[in-house]
């Protein structure tokens, strides 16, 4: 029997990191109290008109550029319709026809047989980024039966990327979706705080033969987190294949990945193409962004979005970050993706060099063995970490220097741990753990010793 090959694509919602809504001046806040922001367009009150919030426009561009997109210099916008408690209107404001950002590709790297040592660097193709608004959220109360509805979510800004299907398991998917998060958080354009939904999603998965058409896909939907996207994937092309294998077929449908049980449950089937009776958004004209050639001389630069001031303006990112680190300092590539995976550690590693004589390639050693396990243990952030870099820095230079042994260093790191506000220097000074340099003084002790013991020594030498 042939194998089975399987496709994966993605789509993620990232909310936009924006004070204010993209069509309303409503704030955007995490967990605010229900329904306290928002305005009368956000509750589609009749008469209300939306106005486009620049900050988020921005964000898309530099998403974008980032993900090597060509970015439209005319983007339209459309009225999606379907009836939810949670969509006042009974329609969402997205860019369906015409979005601001299309063609690109983002390349993230894996560990093949979970050996650090060897990675692989993988490229998904980006279909397109559009701009559309976020709906409320339902809340089920399932003590009174009913239903209750929050708007401060309803009309907040998000990119929706759309990733060609260009993965084959949920390790991939998942290691696309971290350099993702990991390039919107350090273009500034989304939080992108899985569990605060600021991430979200959406898995087609489907399984075929090689040389055969593509089979029926089904959209796992709402992934929220990326160790739960790669066993929702997992155990999606599992569940097609032993299906397939038994005789079954696969049905078209939206599913739902139950992280308690491990496995994807049925929502509700897509058969029948729902009617989203797409048209264009009467009240927004057409989206027109500027370059360097086409900038009117006359404008006034605070009212249009200018492409190449955003280029010339974007950050390194992580993958370049990656290699700097690599060429400056002689680590090895696995131990890049490491101090970038874990927020603050790049930062904290680099402040350690600048103030030790140790070679950075042993720094990296402290920072990940022992640093990082005892972060983990503890379940504790880089920036919680009650050992800062100055006091690493402090300790490694008494190391460096041979005034402690490596197994006292170990000794003082844990002292330094409990966070009770003393120098390595002054815990080496307590405990006693300082390495005798002084030959002399070595001798005196060893006399001294001996002289205690008179009995032993003799009973020594007769023997």
């Amino acid at each position: 029997l042939a194998s089975w090959v399987a496709v994966v694509g993605l789509e993620i919602h990232a909310q936009i990191s924006s004070n204010s809504k993209l069509f309303s001046g409503s704030q955007v806040q995490f967990a605010a109290p229900p329904n306290s922001l928002v305005s009368f367009f956000d509750a589609s009150l009749p008469g209300t008109l939306p106005v486009l919030n620049r900050r988020c426009v921005e964000a898309a561009v530099m998403t974008g550029l980032a993900l090597n997109c060509s970015i439209n210099k005319k983007s339209l916008f459309d009225r999606k319709h379907y009836f939810y408690a949670d969509l006042p209107a009974g329609y969402q404001i997205t860019q369906q026809r015409v979005p601001i950002a299309v063609n690109g590709s983002l390349s993230y790297s894996l560990c093949i047989d979970n050996k650090m040592s060897q990675m692989v660097t993988k490229t998904v193709r980006i279909k397109q980024i559009q701009l559309e608004q976020d709906s409320g959220k339902s809340l089920h109360d399932d003590t009174r039966s009913q239903t209750l509805v929050d708007l401060n979510r309803a009309g907040v800004g998000l990119m929706e990327v759309v990733m060609e299907p260009d993965m084959c398991c949920g390790e991939e998917a998942a290691a696309a979706v971290r350099e993702l998060q990991l390039i919107l958080q350090t273009l500034g354009s989304s939080q992108a705080i899985m569990a605060e939904g600021q991430l979200r999603v959406d898995a087609n998965v489907s399984v075929h033969h090689p040389g055969e058409p593509y089979g029926v896909r089904t959209e796992v939907k709402n992934i929220n987190s990326v160790r739960f996207l790669a066993k929702a994937v997992d155990y999606e092309i599992q569940r097609q294949i032993e299906e397939l294998e038994n005789g079954g077929t696969i049905l078209n449908e939206t599913r739902a990945f139950d992280s308690k049980l491990g496995c994807t449950i049925s929502m509700r089937d897509k058969e029948g193409k729902q009617d989203y009776r797409f048209m264009p958004e009467p009240n927004l004209p057409p989206l027109i962004l500027y370059d360097a050639k086409t900038l009117p001389a006359n404008m006034n630069h605070q009212q249009v979005v200018n492409i190449d001031w955003i280029r010339e303006r974007l950050p390194d990112l992580p993958s370049v970050k990656r290699a700097k680190l690599v060429e400056l300092y002689g680590i090895l590539p696995e131990h890049s993706f490491t101090l970038l995976n874990e927020d603050g550690l790049a930062e904290y590693f680099e402040n350690v060099i600048k103030h030790t004589q140790m070679k950075p390639k042993k720094v990296i050693g402290w920072i990940l063995k022992d640093l990082l396990s005892y972060l983990k243990e503890h379940a504790l952030s880089v920036k919680d970490s009650p050992v800062s870099s100055f006091l690493l820095a402090d300790l490694l230079n008494l190391l460096e220097r041979k005034e402690i042994s490596s197994s006292a260093a170990k000794q003082v790191f844990e002292e330094l741990w409990k966070g009770e506000g003393k120098t390595p220097l002054e815990i080496v000074k307590e405990k006693q753990l300082e390495l005798l340099q002084d030959q002399e003084e070595l001798e005196q002790i060893c006399q001294a010793v001996m002289d205690r013991q008179e009995d032993e020594v003799g009973a020594w030498m007769l023997w």
